[in-house]
């Protein structure tokens, strides 16, 4: 009997600890306190791992943004939304912009008095607005993130009926000043609340100075924990590599270096900076679970068919063309979370973001190709970078005026290797030129066969 007695005694006591622990709340805080942009996603994205990892009760965004990427704030408004326990929004001034969006996104707003929520306009760098499409696109994704929360049943003069716990429309007023909210806003502004207003329009759920505020006054609750989410160093450098400009950057920095590299052969400092920018450019990626090992081979099997076509097939044929298709194709699939080129759950704004990115990356690239690849062997820095010895200026190599048609036919040395542009000897003068067909040695005897668009084009002479 006393042994009964002891096992019951021992069950309840058990009983009245885990009753304990489950009375104490355990809530996660994350703090997005600067521009949305990829390093806020991380923080999120991070955030809202660790709190479901930990168990929460439930996530508080505490938000003083002025807005940022559209892109990385539809990737936050989707993850809020997917989120299996309730995300809060406590507005720490402000939410404005792609703030804003987030911030509609969550279960429940609270604000601090004198805060502000609204001016979801899309904008470019300048602060002006972009076309209408962008605006349309926005005004959607407001317009469903608002509807998400569903309908309120209310009783009023007596009647039954149901309201938008987030009124779409008033969303899309806060994108667009053209849409008209009867009696709140005509169409001449885009629509911001301050704390009292966004509480009577069923925007914010009340005022608080704090989230320690929120949970005592709010939930009534006095038995809970705040978890902070700490940003280490990494997940900042993460962020500033995975932006849209930084990566647009280090793909211009690979397309170059694998330009130079091509014109002066030999592992040197051209190489160094393509390999680098690769590395800089894959390597978040792949750490962050979008690029795939597939996506990185893809790369670098487009650059060896890009070598083999400069190398062994004279001429821009298939093999050039399909290593430069391969190349870019590698560079944008690493940007979306696409598995086994399957594109499920591919977003259509990551895609645009991954395609732009990439374009505007091999333009400059190119673009900046075309502006220094007639510098080389003047003063400055890529003298000193892009040229060997043989072709420094004290051995003579100068750009000098092409002196046209008159060259044609004259009998030359190469004074490079031609791959196949480098330089030629003419008369005790270094001019340079391209081989029409292949490569040209050093040292080879040529002949000038064409000037077109101000470059010399020279064979080998038989």
């Amino acid at each position: 009997m006393n042994h009964r007695i002891k096992a019951l005694l021992s069950f309840f006591i058990y009983l009245s600890i885990l009753s304990s622990y489950a009375q104490k709340k355990v809530y996660y805080q994350i703090d997005l306190k600067k521009e949305i942009g990829s390093t806020t996603w991380i923080y999120v994205k991070k955030g809202l791992n660790e709190a479901a990892a930990q168990n929460a009760d439930g996530v508080f965004l505490n938000m003083n943004t002025y807005g940022g990427t559209v892109v990385h704030a539809d990737s936050i408004r989707t993850a809020i939304l997917n989120s299996t326990f309730p995300v809060y929004a406590f507005i720490d001034n402000n939410a404005a912009s792609a703030g804003a969006l987030i911030a509609i996104a969550c279960d429940s707003i609270y604000m601090r008095p004198g805060a502000n929520i609204g001016a979801v306009t899309v904008v470019n760098q300048t602060g002006a607005a972009m076309p209408d499409k962008y605006q349309s696109y926005m005004r959607s994704t407001i317009r469903s993130t608002a509807e998400s929360h569903g309908k309120d049943t209310i009783i009023e003069n007596g009647v039954k009926k149901e309201v938008w716990r987030r009124d779409p429309l008033i969303a899309e007023a806060m994108v667009d000043e053209r849409v008209v909210v009867p009696g709140l806003v005509d169409s001449t502004k885009v629509l911001t609340f301050t704390t009292s207003e966004a509480i009577k329009y069923r925007f914010c759920e009340g005022e608080a100075s704090n989230i320690d505020d929120i949970i005592k006054n709010r939930f009534r609750q006095t038995d809970y924990e705040i978890r902070h989410y700490r940003p280490t160093t990494m997940d900042n450098v993460m962020g500033w590599l995975t932006s849209p400009g930084i990566q647009a950057f280090l793909i211009m920095i690979i397309v170059l270096g694998i330009y130079y590299e091509l014109q002066s052969p030999g592992v040197g400092f051209p190489t160094i900076a393509a390999l680098t920018a690769a590395a800089l450019y894959f390597a978040p990626l792949y750490l962050e679970g979008l690029a795939q090992y597939w996506e990185i081979a893809l790369f670098f099997i487009g650059i060896i068919l890009l070598i083999l076509e400069l190398f062994l097939f004279p001429g821009f044929g298939i093999a050039g063309i399909l290593g430069v298709l391969l190349m870019t194709a590698a560079l944008i699939f690493a940007l979306i979370n696409n598995w086994n080129l399957d594109f499920q759950g591919v977003e259509i704004p990551d895609a645009n973001k991954a395609v732009l990115t990439v374009v505007v990356g091999l333009g400059l690239g190119f673009a900046a190709m075309l502006l220094l690849m007639n510098r080389i062997g003047r003063r400055g820095f890529l003298r000193r970078v892009a040229l060997t010895k043989e072709e420094s200026l004290h051995d003579g190599f100068i750009a000098v005026p092409m002196k046209g048609k008159e060259l044609i036919g004259r009998i030359g040395v190469a004074g490079t290797i031609l791959r196949p542009a480098g330089k030629v000897l003419l008369d005790n003068e270094y001019f340079d030129a391209v081989a029409l067909y292949g490569y040209i040695d050093k040292g080879k005897v040529v002949k000038v066969v064409k000037y077109e668009n101000a470059q010399l084009y020279v064979i080998i002479e038989e």
